[in-house]
């Protein structure tokens, strides 16, 4: 048992359902396997499960616990900042596949 600490840019959604909530409705919550540490309070990059940067988000809550199952999960509590520009996405999204997913030709 232990926490992961996630970057400090980084929220990457692996639910499309969870990432439709919050930029439909500019607040929003995913589930995270295992203990981790979110940034609370600061502003962060939002990635699609298909690591596309879609938006900036402010980590409102973070919250480790023991499900009903007996698993480690961690539900991130957000609100939307803004939504990236395609620009700003795409240059996002290359920086992103360099530092934290790996190349996307490997990966």
């Amino acid at each position: 048992m232990g926490f992961q600490t996630e970057f400090n840019s980084v929220c990457k959604f692996k639910s499309e359902q969870e990432l439709y909530e919050l930029l439909e409705y500019g607040r929003g919550k995913m589930v995270k396997k295992q203990f981790r540490v979110f940034p609370t309070g600061q502003k962060v990059i939002a990635y699609s499960p298909d690591n596309k940067a879609v938006a900036i988000v402010r980590i409102l809550a973070s919250i480790a616990e023991i499900n009903f199952q007996g698993e480690e999960v961690t539900e991130v509590e957000m609100e939307l900042v803004r939504r990236l520009t395609e620009e700003e996405s795409r240059v996002q999204t290359a920086l992103a596949y360099e530092m934290f997913f790996g190349d996307k030709e490997n990966g």
